[in-house]
């Protein structure tokens, strides 16, 4: 009798990384599993956390739906049996021409998600999708494919968006951006925050002292049950639903779908790194769980395949990182000085040696008329004094600019292979952003652009420009055109001769239906790096 090399097995099998061969056996027909209920009863209705769908190609996307008639409780009041869920994909919202069905298996071991990846679509249109178990429907979906790669394309618009801290204040963000019906939607991270609810009632933030709209149910999240109903009550939200619902995603995850400031295999607690990886095991499952990821995302052996790419048309040509898996851990200790000097080692990583070659690849070999650098958090490498009567200057050491060597190679690929048609987004640090990438120490020319998106609640209202590090980060920083303390989200319309990016507001997010503006707009022109006022 033949055996197989144990690790050969076990790389068979995931656990050393999904790659090509679990791939393969996802995308593979099998029969139902023989204990399947085909046809269950539930007490209430099941979808009560909406539907969503994400990674869109020129013939399809990734749908996801979670069973789960008591969200709120362990196993979201499920019986543990793995049960049918049938879905549908139309080319009409009343589903009068139905373009794809299938069955697909609510396995109890992945908390009764559904993940189906749907191909053979047409490029470049619309389509609707809606699941059914036993004799409830779910809501109904809006998805889209992608234009081929090679086509022409003369417009995109997409939404950014991230950190949505729960207790923070009401989702409203998503719900505007629900009503502007984009073509995809990027979410940079902090989906949700493992923090517990036992902190100050009201809370301080940036000056100010804010009661908490909304409450975490639980202590801080360390289990795969803790990690679910912590989505569970997230995923609630009616703006979020809407959100998804309205378009498809591309989502990345940052520190706190983990743990705060995580780092590879490293916590910020010295926690031994045998046992934090059970735990990024675990949050991993749970995020894979809740997301409209296609199987090349399975979790396995406690990692996730996250960095990956698209092409709307021959328009935009789009880089999804992951910036947390690959990192080295963020310097937190030392003077502003020291900690500056060991920020520009050599050795030190951002995004690991192979999703750097991979990033750089495509970045030089892209024909595409524009190109998006969609990770977590910020590029541009500001400082600011300590406070207004100190000389010490400050930097995020959780940003590119805690990891310099990374940042540098990365602007220096983009001017090498003259590639002037680059804009970055992202998000983490609760204000907008919006400014030139230079290399040089302030006055070097602009290289690409970067958006960098507020929080949807993470910091309650804030304070609009009023606040010191606002005044100090413009006073000292040329590059950087706008900044804000206040929620909201970054909108982008993309044509063929202009990248236009709105920094949308909210007056306040601890009050349900705030009022939606715009702080600021730049344009970005093509082939010439740099915004503009628009």
């Amino acid at each position: 009798m033949m055996t197989m090399d144990r690790r050969k097995l076990l790389a068979t099998l995931g656990l050393y990384g999904l790659g090509a061969v679990a791939q393969r056996v996802f995308a593979l027909p099998r029969p139902l599993p023989r204990n399947v209920w085909n046809k269950p009863s539930f007490e209430s209705h099941p979808f009560t956390l909406g539907v969503a769908a994400g990674d869109p190609s020129m013939d399809g996307f990734a749908l996801w739906t979670r069973l789960a008639p008591k969200p709120l409780e362990r196993g979201g009041g499920m019986r543990m049996r793995p049960i049918a869920v049938t879905w549908e994909v139309a080319t009409d919202e009343g589903f009068r021409d139905i373009a794809q069905r299938g069955t697909a298996v609510a396995h109890p071991e992945l908390a009764h998600s559904v993940h189906v990846e749907v191909t053979g679509l047409q490029p470049a249109r619309p389509y609707w999708y809606r699941f059914f178990a036993g004799s409830e429907a779910s809501v109904v979906g809006r998805s889209a494919t992608f234009p081929a790669p090679n086509s022409r394309v003369d417009r995109v618009r997409f939404a950014v968006g991230g950190c949505q801290h729960y207790e923070g204040g009401w989702y409203t963000a998503w719900r505007r951006i629900a009503e502007a019906s984009p073509d995809f939607v990027f979410h940079y991270g902090d989906y949700i925050y493992e923090s517990d609810d036992k902190g100050p009632k009201p809370r301080p933030s940036n000056g100010a002292m804010y009661a908490l709209p909304r409450r975490h149910l639980t202590d801080e999240v360390y289990s795969l049950d803790d990690y679910r109903l912590r989505y569970s009550l997230y995923k609630s939200d009616p703006d979020l639903q809407a959100a998804h619902a309205a378009a498809p995603w591309f989502v990345s995850s940052d520190d706190h779908e983990v743990d705060n400031d995580w780092a590879a295999d490293q916590d910020q607690d010295g926690t031994p790194t045998e046992i934090f990886l059970l735990r990024r095991a675990v949050a991993m499952q749970a995020y894979y769980e809740h997301m409209p990821l296609r199987p090349r995302s399975f979790p396995a052996g406690g990692k996730m395949q996250i960095f990956r790419r698209a092409a709307f048309g021959d328009l935009l040509q789009l880089h999804v990182l992951d910036t947390r898996q690959y990192r080295d851990l963020k310097i937190m200790t030392g003077d502003m000085r020291d900690k500056r000097k060991r920020a520009a080692a050599p050795h030190r990583t951002l995004l690991g040696a192979e999703q750097e070659a991979w990033l750089f690849d495509g970045i030089a070999s892209s024909q595409a008329r524009w190109q998006l650098i969609a990770q977590q958090v910020m590029m541009m490498d500001l400082s600011r004094p300590a406070s207004a009567t100190s000389n010490e200057m400050v930097y995020s050491m959780d940003s590119w600019a805690g990891y310099q060597h990374s940042r540098r190679r990365l602007l220096e690929h983009i001017q090498r292979t003259n590639q002037r048609n680059v804009v970055v987004v992202g998000g983490d640090a609760h204000r907008h952003y919006a400014g030139d990438l230079v290399l040089d120490e302030k006055d070097g020319p602009a290289i690409a652009s970067e958006f960098h998106a507020t929080s949807i609640t993470s910091g309650f209202d804030g304070i609009g420009e009023a606040d010191e590090p606002t005044r100090l980060h413009r006073q000292y920083n040329p590059e950087l055109k706008a900044m804000t303390d206040k929620r909201g989200y970054v909108f982008c319309e993309v044509d063929r001769n202009a990248w236009r990016g709105d920094l949308k507001v909210l007056d306040k997010v601890t009050e349900r239906d705030g009022k939606l503006s715009t702080h600021a707009s730049f344009i970005v022109e093509h082939g010439q790096p740099g915004l503009q006022r628009a």
